[in-house]
């Protein structure tokens, strides 16, 4: 097997990626929306549901000779071709930075070894039964799916169409019964059936139960709903499935679950990346991941509206005119503050970042704002004082009262495995944290 190690956001020579030149041949250059169409998976949901990724952005960017990296993490494969995207904060090791992120918003469990693991097909694999969980959670806040289906009869209580062919083959000589079909309102249908055929093969995993544990109310929803399962069953389910995706809207959870089932059943059948999927993946928008991660430190203090979710959502004008969604919002209304994540160093916060955060301050009189990013280079908080006068009448003084700070979340890279990452970084949270508490 052929692997590749890069980083996101990051540029190199093409020359770097000779050995896994078919794979990046395959990728370069298109977008994220076109490899999802192709089975590689992205997270969060679909490229459209997404804020800081965007559709048309590209995985690998030609530029005269080199590659540029986006802002994903994950995992590719071609053939026996393999890349991996790490985070350009974990330093030049292991990608403990990553996973802990990933242990952390999504609770992954820390099953897979990522430094022994050299099989990137299983890794891949297990990602998406990690992500599991999160996706049916994520459907069954909507219900249980319903849809209508067609069911067969054969009984004297005629209710819908009479089949002929199958009433003669049954009913002759004829006794009372009558075969007919009728189209019924059922939550036992293909894609329900599909969730429980993965619930029953995620069960006879060895982590299995464990990783099912999490969601037992929604497991126990499905199994009660799906009284015609049959393990024999599942490639036709599969088939079905294939050809009937979700389409309604309001089920868009839904359809998600839909894909990672079927990934998850299909590698069954063939390994990843063999057949028709030549190409396959899973990639994680890393300034999610980090905003998500952020909101679980600190959303005992601050507010955490969401764009997508539409939650939270603040107006800047009377009149419901100029809708934003500022990162994060102090709950402290006396001395309020303004926080945005960003999932990029200290250095690469520039001018339109502090724009965006001066006018969320100004729309809800905070005097101070703060940026908040991953710092593996182990500088020092840096405070900038707003300006106030004007050149021109030579009388620039800064405010002594009216602040941004890029304040870094300290991330370990000189670990020897993912135990000593994660105590040091609990440690380094502490202290991020009481930074922010007034």
């Amino acid at each position: 097997m052929k692997l590749l190690r890069i980083k996101d956001n990051s540029q190199q020579k093409k020359d770097a990626f000779s050995q896994v030149a078919r794979l990046t041949g395959k990728i370069a250059d298109k977008t994220l929306e076109q490899l999802e169409r192709e089975g590689v998976f992205v997270f969060p949901e679909t490229v459209k549901d997404a804020e800081d990724i965007t559709q048309d952005q590209m995985i690998l960017q030609s530029v005269n000779d080199t590659y540029r990296s986006g802002n994903v993490m994950g995992f590719l494969g071609y053939g026996d071709e393999r890349l991996v995207i790490a985070s350009r904060f974990c330093g030049e090791g292991e990608d403990y930075f990553f996973q802990y992120l990933l242990d952390k918003v999504l609770d992954f469990p820390n099953i897979v070894d990522l430094d022994s693991d050299a099989n990137q097909d299983n890794r891949l694999f297990n990602f998406l039964l990690f992500l599991f969980p999160y996706y049916l959670k994520a459907a069954m806040r909507k219900g249980l799916f319903k849809k209508y289906i067609r069911r067969r009869y054969n009984d004297g209580n005629v209710k819908g169409t009479i089949d002929v062919a199958r009433h003669i083959e049954k009913n002759t000589p004829f006794v009372g019964n009558v075969a007919y079909s009728q189209r019924e309102f059922s939550y036992d249908n293909s894609l329900m059936e599909l969730v429980r055929h993965t619930i029953e093969f995620i069960k006879r995993k060895s982590y299995g139960n464990n990783l099912l544990i999490k969601v037992k109310d929604e497991v126990k929803l499905v199994i009660d709903a799906t009284s015609e399962y049959e393990l024999c069953d599942r490639q036709k389910i599969i088939e079905q499935n294939k050809k009937n995706a979700v389409r309604h809207a309001y089920f868009r959870e839904y359809l998600a679950l839909q894909r990672l089932c079927l990934l998850i059943l299909r590698h069954q059948k063939h390994q990843i990346g063999t057949g028709a999927r030549q190409i396959y993946g899973i990639l994680f928008d890393g300034a999610w991941l980090w905003e998500e991660y952020i909101n679980s430190l600190i959303e005992d203090v601050f507010y955490h509206p969401m764009n997508k979710g539409g939650k939270g959502a603040q107006r800047l004008f009377a009149g419901n005119v100029g809708l934003i969604y500022p990162d994060f919002i102090s709950r402290n209304s006396e001395m309020r503050i303004i926080a945005d994540a960003k999932y990029k160093p200290i250095d690469n916060i520039g001018n339109r970042d502090y724009l965006q955060v001066l006018a969320y301050m100004f729309r809800f009189d905070a005097k101070a704002g703060y940026y908040l990013y991953p710092e593996a280079e182990g500088s020092d908080d840096l405070k900038l004082w707003l300006n106030r006068g004007s050149t021109y009448e030579k009388n620039v003084v800064p405010h002594d009262d009216i602040s941004i700070t890029k304040h870094g979340l300290k991330i370990p890279v000189d670990v020897l495995n993912y135990a000593e990452f994660s105590a040091r970084m609990k440690t380094c949270e502490q202290e991020f944290k009481s930074a922010l508490i007034f």
